[in-house]
């Protein structure tokens, strides 16, 4: 995996970065997740929109950004990668930023937001100053405060695994969004696609994932709930055994092991 070799400003020299540029499988991959990270945006069609590409590399999800009419700022951390984008005259503006640091834009500046391949970039600490748990909270939060109020934000990342998943969407629900994991292609090894759907205002329905028979149960869909300032709240309705059940199904759903239930399953342990 590339984040385990460098950081991202370093990996992406000027070699690297123009050789990701120019590959033509690459520039296909990159934009089909484009397009998909739009779909799930649910943009009203025809309309035009100011949208946020967090580490938008040399433009190339900025060029289907453009190319469906919206209007784009982008940031990464790679000045190289900017530099290609530059060159290419893409239409977007462009800003050397690290996203770990949080963003500095005036609160509700954008209608929604993409990141295409980056985010998993900051569940690694590449200096003993960097904490990814908190530089993923620094940055989420950051992030609700730049979407209008109902806006959406779309990240397609690959997750190392499941805790890593369990991290970036957990910390994310904790800086105030509602969504969820949308899971394309679950069963193939080659075409699965994790997607991160947020919503910055009430919660709402996810997408309905790709690759799923229309007969199978839907596993490729894991929702999660906003948890600012609700730690220690639970609903007084709701039993521990339910709230240790629900918790053990949302693990298997992000593949973890779970042990079996059993009649001893969300019991309280005496104490001696």
């Amino acid at each position: 995996r590339p984040e385990h070799e460098a950081p991202p400003d370093l990996f992406y020299d000027a070699a690297e970065s123009r050789k990701y540029s120019t590959n033509s499988h690459i520039k296909d991959i990159q934009a089909n997740l484009t397009e998909r990270a739009l779909e799930l945006l649910n943009l009203v069609p025809g309309q035009s929109y100011f949208l946020l590409d967090i580490g938008c590399g040399s433009g190339l999800s900025g060029d289907v950004l453009s190319e469906n009419g919206h209007y784009w700022i982008g940031t990464d951390i790679s000045s190289n990668m900017l530099a290609i984008a530059n060159e290419n005259e893409v239409e977007g503006d462009t800003i050397l930023h690290d996203m770990g640091t949080g963003l500095s834009f005036r609160p509700g500046t954008f209608d929604g937001a993409i990141s295409i391949s980056a985010v998993q970039w900051l569940c690694n600490a590449y200096t003993t100053g960097q904490v990814p748990k908190r530089r993923l909270k620094q940055f989420f939060t950051s992030l609700f405060k730049s979407l209008v109020r109902g806006g959406r934000a779309v990240f397609q990342f690959y997750p190392e695994d499941a805790h890593q998943m369990d991290l970036v969407t957990t910390t994310a629900m904790s800086a105030g969004f509602h969504g969820g994991l949308v899971i394309d292609f679950p069963h193939s090894s080659k075409a699965k696609k994790h997607y991160l759907c947020l919503f910055a205002g009430p919660a709402d329905k996810l997408p309905q994932a790709k690759g799923m028979d229309v007969f199978e149960d839907d596993h490729s869909t894991v929702a999660y709930e906003a948890s600012r300032n609700t730690k220690g709240k639970r609903k007084r309705e709701e039993s521990h055994r339910d709230w240790v059940q629900k918790k053990k199904d949302r693990q298997k759903r992000q593949g973890k092991e779970v042990r079996p239930d059993s009649k001893f399953t969300g019991r309280s342990r005496r104490r001696f």
